[in-house]
């Protein structure tokens, strides 16, 4: 069964949103991305124009500002619950890392690696 558009946001869907908490244009979105992830996610200017574009039909972010061909775009409320939803997301799969792996790093500590042959 496909999913639904947006069930799960990429990192550069999760990034772009998270910029867009405050009012921002697209080459600041650019520049703001890799500046939030120190350089660990970047997001190209077609896939971001793409991006906001499907935002923008989701309602998620609205435009804000029109001055030639700089637009401005910031969060709507239905896009910060969709971002609110996605961290809550990851955490539970932080916690569910956490809780598998804590346990059989303690196991470890506890019983040792045990003999390898």
């Amino acid at each position: 069964m496909p999913r639904a558009k947006f069930q799960t946001l990429t990192e550069q869907m999760f990034y772009v949103l998270l910029c867009l908490k405050s009012e921002r244009c697209g080459l600041d979105i650019l520049d703001e991305v890799p500046a939030l992830t120190g350089g660990r996610v970047s997001v190209g200017s077609g896939t971001l124009y793409n991006l906001l574009e499907q935002f923008l039909d989701a309602g998620m972010i609205r435009e804000t500002k029109v001055e030639g061909r700089k637009r401005s775009y910031i969060l709507t409320e239905a896009g910060a619950r969709r971002l609110e939803e996605e961290y809550r997301r990851i955490v539970a799969q932080a916690e569910d890392y956490r809780r598998i792996i804590g346990q059989a790093m303690d196991y470890r500590r506890t019983f040792g690696e045990g003999e390898r042959k």
